[in-house]
């Protein structure tokens, strides 16, 4: 008896060692691979900021609309893409449009004397780039967030893993915080 009771002990401690590895807030994230101005954050500690002030704590989702609407997206993050999805289709992927209303169109509808933007795609680069856009147009780097990992995290790395490719390394959605389907018209660009 007493032997099973260690080898059952054994066993809980390994497999609650397993499932706080897959807990939230454990994931390690990176800086982005693109350098800017503002400041960076992990995922629950935007929300932590965002929650206590969303009016004037501010996400802006700088992904594509298909993107917003048919992965998620966080719930209250504007739209507001940094690019568009074109028609012609190179090699991999559609081309990637630069909105050049961007810039313009974040100092148009928040306001820097009292809103803190955090930008977020899908994993990190093009909030990077988006956050730079924002700052050249005028909008304060002190008052700029990257949200770190993005709406879904970085790719699993680990050619062994079952996950191998997939976007499950941490992000908005894989640390579990509030995200929806549900299109608010108010949110759109």
């Amino acid at each position: 008896m007493k032997k099973f009771s260690f080898v059952l002990a054994v066993f809980l401690v390994l497999g609650l060692g397993i499932n706080l590895s897959s807990a939230k807030g454990v994931f390690v994230y990176e800086k982005p691979k693109v350098s800017h101005p503002g400041k960076e954050i992990a995922p629950l500690d935007a929300y932590a900021i965002i929650k206590d002030d969303p009016t004037h704590m501010i996400i802006v989702d700088v992904r594509t609309q298909a993107e917003y609407q048919f992965v998620g997206h966080p719930k209250g993050a504007y739209l507001i893409p940094s690019q568009f999805m074109g028609k012609v289709f190179k090699e991999k992927e559609y081309e990637m449009i630069k909105n050049d209303e961007f810039g313009s169109v974040i100092l148009k509808k928040f306001n820097p004397e009292t809103d803190t933007l955090f930008f977020l795609c899908r994993s990190g680069t093009r909030a990077a780039m988006a956050l730079s856009e924002a700052v050249s147009a005028g909008w304060p780097a002190e008052k700029a967030y990257v949200i770190l990992g993005g709406f879904q995290g970085d790719k699993m790395q680990d050619k062994n893993s079952a996950f191998y490719g997939q976007r499950v390394g941490g992000g908005w959605k894989n640390e579990g915080l509030p995200w929806t389907y549900a299109m608010d018209p108010k949110l759109i660009y």
